[in-house]
């Protein structure tokens, strides 16, 4: 049986279904994608786009993965670089909340005023092309089925891939099968899974784990000599009898000393469940312990909060675990800190494992984090001020319903990933080397949560996390999401690309999935057309179709809103024309108004190391108002020393850099200054609890506006 994507009929793709299957089913397509993750869904649509059938092939209950899963943060880090049917779907979630009924909490410019945006970010709800990067779980899941729905697209659920068949010389998939008894005949595949099962039933190469920072000539690979964040603040004792080595560890800390650094390992970075909970009570359901729960198990908890507040640093729940407001009064709840919602070093064998096995982690990543969470809200070592808070959250009653308000999906930041025909690198997020068969742009971190928890020196810390920024968005090749020449060529990997873990780290956004998986979608296509393997697909032809379908390949200043120089009234300096002391960085991440072509950032490190002065020549002496640049952001810092110096005369302001209010234009104030080059205006990281960034500075005539 052949499925045509025009004569589908709509009933077979209602929310709940499972196709039935009789004995031995065989379902023949064009291109077979397996894995229902929101990539999994763009590369279907577009498949059927081109006029090829598709099926999807899940091998769970739900559809979407992390973005219905409760990833409702989008993370990208510039939004500018998402295009193609990635952009569509953020463009259908701004279409459902310019809706008056889709605010049943709270009205939308109440949301992005708590979330200090303002009514002026409200605004942007409406018109064709406006997007909204954050969502409640339940409505990423609608709009993704109303994709399905409108290009008729068959979905097997919960059919578990069992083995592939290939052709006698071992280059092509002819079929693959699952434990529904049924089997999936296609001209081309895609895996979409985030654990690359097909590609390694394919027999594709691929690595598990951390890379030593040798093999691709990278700095942030493998183990990591020293981790700074999201670390344990002040010593804890890891031994269940303190001092006692030979007592043993406390739970969640790994033997041994976590490896030479610089070397590689098979330690993936930490999973977890993203958390929509709710502080409401009409929409609160309570967060039930896990079966087994011993507040025992927690030790190492109680004893850092206990020496916190013997250090005089007062905990608080912020410090524990990171809630970004939704729409609704939810959230996505995410890991911070030294001890939070991460697993550390619990999904070590989830890669390779079985379908039965890796449903045992996830079960115990589920417990784990109701363990945490209870013992929070209940324990009397547990300071009484964050006890008081954490009783005010549960979990959205209106979510996950088949799951009872859990989060339907572990977050797998990483699992296997491919050893194709080019590797991503730390190198290309430093653009120290480009590709030229671009198909979609990465911008996020070079990003690794800790990959283990260990013994250091007698204290317990926590190994691997990495958050650089590359310089500025950076293209991801063809060739990155194709096997090796000869070892399959009817199978594209668009999730579990090739790439080494740090840029990986960098890549693996759902955003970029989607484009990915478009562009995935795309190739297949004309490889069916050419009867070509997907390695010998002429990047020219790819190319034009990819931009004829709004992908973004390549970057430039001209994809930012960068402020014209010539256009601004009064004196500008730009961050490039100012004097600089300390480790800055460059960026475009950030795709606010910038001055010149991007910004600098201090990675939020080296506190009290890094500052910037700039030396605006004034004209004729008069009244001035001086106007520091800085793109806002939720990781800004809120209280960023700022100093202005008139001859003898200086006088420091405490500015913030998270304030989207300001949309990058931060008013330190009118002055009445003198001619020359006595004004100086100096911005310093020190004491501040967030990245700190310079783009320029205005001095402005007063009484007179800036040019748009």
């Amino acid at each position: 049986m052949r499925f045509e994507s025009k004569t589908v009929l709509g009933w077979v793709l209602t929310l709940s279904l499972v196709l039935p299957l009789h004995s031995a089913t065989v379902i023949e397509t064009d291109v077979c994608v397996y894995g229902g993750t929101s990539a999994g869904i763009m590369a279907a649509v577009q498949a059927a786009r081109m006029g090829h059938s598709v099926v999807i092939v899940e091998p769970g209950r739900f559809l979407g993965g992390l973005t219905t899963g409760g990833l409702g943060a989008t993370d990208i880090g510039n939004k500018a670089a998402i295009g193609g049917l990635s952009r569509e779907f953020y463009r259908r979630v701004a279409r459902h909340y310019a809706q008056e009924s889709a605010w049943k909490y709270e009205t939308a410019q109440e949301y992005f005023t708590r979330r200090g945006s303002g009514q002026a970010r409200a605004s942007q709800l409406e018109g064709p092309d406006a997007t909204m990067w954050t969502f409640e779980p339940s409505v990423a899941r609608n709009i993704f089925q109303s994709f399905l729905n409108e290009y008729k697209i068959p979905v097997y659920r919960e059919h578990k891939l069992t083995q592939v068949i290939r052709t006698q010389d071992g280059k092509r998939l002819v079929q693959l099968d699952t434990d529904r008894e049924a089997s999936f005949r296609a001209r081309q595949y895609i895996d979409c899974t985030y654990e690359g099962d097909l590609m390694a039933k394919a027999r594709v190469s691929y690595h598990v784990g951390r890379e030593a920072n040798a093999l691709y000539g990278e700095t942030l690979n493998g183990i990591r000599a020293e981790t700074p964040k999201h670390q344990f603040l002040v010593p804890v004792d890891p031994y269940i009898v303190p001092g006692d080595p030979k007592s043993d560890l406390l739970p969640f800390i790994q033997p041994g000393d976590g490896g030479k650094p610089g070397e590689g390992d098979h330690r993936v970075q930490a999973y977890n469940y993203r958390l929509c909970f709710t502080t409401n009570a009409a929409n609160r359901k309570p967060v039930e312990p896990p079966p087994d729960y011993n507040p025992a198990q927690f030790e190492l908890l109680a004893r850092y909060l206990e020496a916190l507040v013997a250090a005089g640093r007062k905990p608080t729940l912020s410090q524990f675990w990171n809630p970004i407001w939704m729409p609704n009064q939810k959230t996505d709840i995410n890991n911070n800190g030294g001890f939070s919602t991460d697993f550390i070093g619990m999904n070590y064998d989830y890669p390779e494992a079985d379908y039965a096995t890796r449903e045992r982690i996830a079960k115990a990543h589920e417990n784990y984090i109701r363990g945490f969470i209870t013992f929070l809200a209940t324990s009397p070592r547990v300071p009484e001020n964050m006890r008081r808070e954490m009783q005010q959250w549960g979990m959205a009653a209106d979510e996950f319903p088949e799951t009872g308000g859990w989060p339907q999906a572990l977050y797998v930041r990483e699992a296997r990933r491919m050893v194709g025909t080019y590797v991503m690198t730390e190198k290309n997020c430093r653009y120290l080397e480009t590709v030229t068969d671009s198909i979609g742009l990465a911008a996020y971190n070079m990003d690794s949560h800790n990959c283990q928890r260990i013994v250091k020196n007698g204290r317990v810390e926590n190994e691997g996390d990495v958050q650089v920024p590359p310089m500025k968005p950076y293209p991801i090749s063809y060739r990155a999401i194709t096997p090796k020449e000869g070892q399959c060529e009817n199978l594209l990997v668009p999730v579990c690309l090739s790439a080494s873990h740090i840029a990986y780290g960098s890549i693996r956004m759902e955003p970029v999935f989607m484009i990915l998986a478009q562009s995935a979608a795309t190739a297949a296509a004309l490889a069916i057309q050419q009867n070509i393997p997907v390695q010998k697909v002429e990047y020219a032809a790819l190319r034009r179709r990819l931009l004829a379908d709004g992908q973004i390949l390549e970057w430039s200043p001209t994809n930012t809103a960068a402020v014209d120089y010539k256009k601004q009234p009064g004196i500008t300096v730009d961050d490039t024309e100012a004097e600089k002391a300390g480790p800055w960085q460059p960026s475009t991440m950030i795709s606010a108004r910038l001055l010149g072509t991007g910004y600098i950032h201090d990675n939020n490190e080296h506190k009290g190391e890094v500052s910037i002065t700039y030396k605006p020549q004034i004209p004729k002496e008069g009244q001035y108002e001086i106007i520091l640049l800085s793109p806002p952001h939720s990781n800004r810092a809120v209280a960023v020393p700022v100093t202005v110096s008139i001859g003898e005369r200086s006088q420091t302001f405490k500015v913030n850099q998270r304030d989207f209010a300001s949309q990058g234009f931060i008013s330190l104030g009118k002055f009445s200054l003198p001619a020359g080059q006595s004004v100086t205006v100096t911005v310093s990281n020190r004491g501040t609890d967030g990245y700190v960034v310079a783009d320029g500075l205005q001095v402005k005539p007063v009484g007179v506006e800036s040019a748009p």
